[in-house]
């Protein structure tokens, strides 16, 4: 199974246009979330949930700081 990651706005739609890649384990899919969530917050991501393959696994997760 691969890992990825769904980029979502903040009415839980899908973001389109921004590169979902896919990652061999969940560790390396969260690592990457970990390095890029900056930059995808200014592409319009506000929240990201990831799967493994088409089941959701956890999300969404917010990439906005904790108020």
């Amino acid at each position: 199974m691969t890992w990825s990651w769904r980029m979502e706005s903040a009415d839980g739609t899908t973001v389109e246009g921004v590169p979902s890649e896919r990652f061999p384990s969940q560790s390396d899919a969260e690592s990457w979330v970990g390095e890029a969530w900056q930059e995808l917050r200014n592409q319009g991501v506000d929240a990201v949930t990831l799967l493994e393959g088409d089941r959701e696994v956890y999300g969404p997760m917010s990439l906005h700081p904790a108020e």
